[in-house]
């Protein structure tokens, strides 16, 4: 296959062409040429106005719902909506049905992906059934290729555990993400308990649930540290999921100031919204972590801003119509992503398209221990084809689920195609 790429942009801050013009030609799924008016020489030509690309885009927590939920989303309709999402690459989330918490269930799942434009990388459970009681065989499911260890929507209660997955893992130099919330003071919660949860009568979840199980975390990391003595690699040991506070975005930046291995991810659509915009009882609007406050989002921006917060994450999580199309208090938490990440940080973030950019590849492939991806004569071609200047409504998705608010709005940053694995999807 050979496809010539005609004056895109670069946006790679490690590849010495950032931020040029060039033709860009691929040939059997390598980088062969880049340079100006390149001759086509039978090549397929793509070109748009406003073209930019990258290297490819990496979400690091997505929820495939399958095995078990496949009416939900699979792993077939999954892998569209992150192509149209511009990811080539993604984590899915342990909680399926079975959770992902034997070597069978998560080859099933990278068996599935090989090959194709997005390759899926398996979170596997910390704890079987993810159930936060009886630990799974983490040195087997590392060396099966796990990618990383996590409860997925279930954060680790117990302390315990919590400290002993971090002192198993460091040797294996694997990660554990976590997502703070102690479900203590967020039980019956339905969105951020503040002005707006008091004024609709809706039973509040504390921005404290997320603090003290944050701070805890970094506490039990600290001491884990301090009773090993496995040198530390560079990468982070701990990464906290989806922060969502201010206070939180605090911790995360004294933590680093310490020199602690710790990381942490947004989700995109956090950055769109604010608890106010619950009044209509939208239940598309209903996450967990739920929308905050003003304050919060402020910190949240500038937490991307200063690098406190390392990466953005679409947080897809569908759901059908039973699980969505009711009262508020009854609804399930959670928004589908994969197709409107980019738009939102560009809309929202505050960011310059470089930097987004960088939040989406080069900082969750260290985070994850990926090979590093670059735009270079000789590289393999895992590319985001993407135009940041771009509007366009959102009308279709491809994910099986359509709980997203997102669905005929009007949206800024659009993405144009991706090429992986000798593959090109254009559109």
């Amino acid at each position: 296959m050979k496809v010539l790429i005609r004056s895109v942009r670069i946006i790679d801050k490690k590849s010495p062409f950032n931020g040029q013009v060039k033709d860009i030609l691929i040939r059997d799924g390598k980088i062969t040429q880049i340079g100006e008016a390149l001759p086509e020489d039978g090549a397929d030509i793509k070109e748009s106005e406003g073209l930019c690309v990258s290297s490819g885009w990496v979400d690091m927590r997505v929820a495939s719902r399958d095995p078990g939920f496949e009416h939900k989303e699979d792993l077939d309709s999954v892998h569209e909506a992150a192509v149209h999402g511009g990811f080539t690459e993604i984590v899915l989330l342990p909680n399926s049905e079975p959770v992902v918490h034997s070597k069978d269930t998560l080859n099933y799942i990278k068996n599935s992906g090989r090959g194709g434009l997005v390759k899926l990388h398996v979170a596997a459970a910390v704890t079987r059934k993810a159930q936060g009681v009886d630990f799974t065989e983490m040195i087997d499911l590392h060396t099966a290729g796990a990618i990383a260890f996590t409860d997925g929507d279930h954060p680790v209660q117990n302390a315990d555990l919590f400290l002993k997955t971090i002192l198993y893992l460091q040797p294996l130099n694997a990660l554990l993400m976590n997502r703070p919330e102690d479900r203590q003071l967020t039980v019956f919660g339905q969105m951020h308990e503040g002005i707006t949860s008091t004024l609709i009568g809706m039973k509040g979840m504390p921005s404290l649930a997320e603090e003290m199980m944050l701070n805890r975390d970094l506490k039990l990391l600290e001491y884990a540290l301090e009773k090993s003595s496995f040198e530390l690699t560079g990468q982070p040991i701990l990464h906290i999921s989806l922060v969502s506070t201010r206070e939180a975005v605090d911790l995360i930046r004294e933590a680093k100031k310490k020199g602690l291995p710790v990381s942490c991810d947004v989700a995109a659509h956090q950055l769109a919204y604010e608890d106010k915009d619950l009044l209509d009882f939208d239940t598309n609007l209903k996450v967990n972590p739920p929308f905050r406050s003003a304050t919060d989002h402020d910190a949240i921006r500038q937490g991307l801003l200063d690098g406190t917060i390392d990466a953005i994450v679409s947080d897809h999580t569908p759901h059908d119509e039973e699980s969505k199309n009711l009262e508020f208090d009854h609804a399930d938490f959670g928004i589908t992503g994969l197709e409107t990440a980019f738009s939102l940080a560009t809309m929202f973030s505050g960011l310059s398209t470089e930097d987004i950019v960088e939040k989406l590849t080069s900082q969750p492939r260290h985070i994850l221990r990926l090979e590093e991806s670059m735009i270079a004569e000789g590289s393999a071609a895992n590319l985001t084809f993407f135009e940041p200047e771009t509007e366009w409504v959102f009308e279709k998705t491809y994910s099986k689920s359509k709980n997203t608010p997102f669905l005929g709005q009007k949206l800024k940053g659009t993405v144009r195609g991706v090429f992986n694995n000798g593959r090109l999807d254009w559109f």
